[in-house]
């Protein structure tokens, strides 16, 4: 299964550091082509920049500032990174969102950090990489402003229902569908089947939520053409056009 696009991994996370490039050359041969990786915090860069110059053709960065990390000054380090938009190459702004999981101490915080980068991307014509966990009202309350003013993205790991993934499709958006698609409770079935191939793009999240077989291990990209084949399963089509249409979408909002 050749060409496959892997557009959310965190490769350069410390998980990683006993066989990164082994990782990289094991998604290789599996047919994973491009791994995109979204930053998560100042710490975060250098690591992920090393990794982009070590595989350039295959490993691309996304610049931003993950919700859990949002605490107060974060304002010091968006400015940062802005800077680093203005000057590097980054192929999506992310990942950015509102996370209600472990804390909501800093709920407001992190609604304005999430505006802050969305305006990036607007100002920088950057897809926005949009994580979600317990806050999809939320981020469809933030983002229905911004509703055919070119705003454009994907949602990470879409943990939605089918009306929710229809409103982003509405909106413009694509849904990131990763290993949860594979679980046996899973809604994500459901909301694949009711969502055009179109509107989808694979993702891993590595080191995190290994598709089945692997759950309970450390997830790796090259274990993409698991989700592919399960999303061909669901839809009743074949795995080879699930890798050429998601890829296509992927080169399409990235720009790759």
């Amino acid at each position: 299964m050749a060409g496959l696009i892997d557009t959310h991994t965190h490769l350069y996370l410390e998980q990683f550091d006993g066989d990164r490039s082994l990782a990289v050359e094991r998604a290789l041969a599996k047919g994973v082509e491009k791994m995109l990786l979204p930053n998560v915090d100042q710490d975060t860069i250098l690591p992920m920049l090393q990794l982009c110059r070590d595989f350039p053709d295959h490993c691309l960065p996304m610049m931003g500032l993950h919700p859990t990390s949002v605490k107060p000054g974060y304002e010091t380090i968006l400015e940062e990174m802005y800077v680093r938009l203005k000057n590097e190459y980054y192929v999506a702004v992310g990942e950015t969102g509102i996370d209600l999981y472990w804390d909501k101490t800093h709920k407001g915080l992190q609604v304005n950090a999430f505006r802050t980068q969305i305006e990036w991307a607007l100002e920088f014509d950057l897809p926005v990489v949009i994580h979600s966990r317990n806050s999809v009202d939320e981020i469809m309350e933030v983002l229905e402003p911004y509703r055919n003013n070119g705003l454009k993205g994907v949602m990470h790991c879409f943990p939605g229902d089918v009306q929710q993934g229809r409103w982003f499709v509405d909106f413009g958006f694509v849904l990131g569908i990763g290993g949860v698609v594979t679980y046996k409770k899973s809604l994500m079935a459901e909301v694949v089947k009711q969502t055009s191939l179109e509107h989808l793009i694979l993702e891993t999240d590595a080191p995190y939520l290994p598709p089945v077989p692997y759950r309970g291990k450390r997830n790796e990209p090259e274990f993409l053409p698991f989700i592919a084949e399960k999303i061909a399963e669901i839809k009743g089509i074949n795995s080879l056009e699930v890798a050429k249409e998601t890829s296509g979408t992927s080169r399409l909002l990235f720009g790759l």
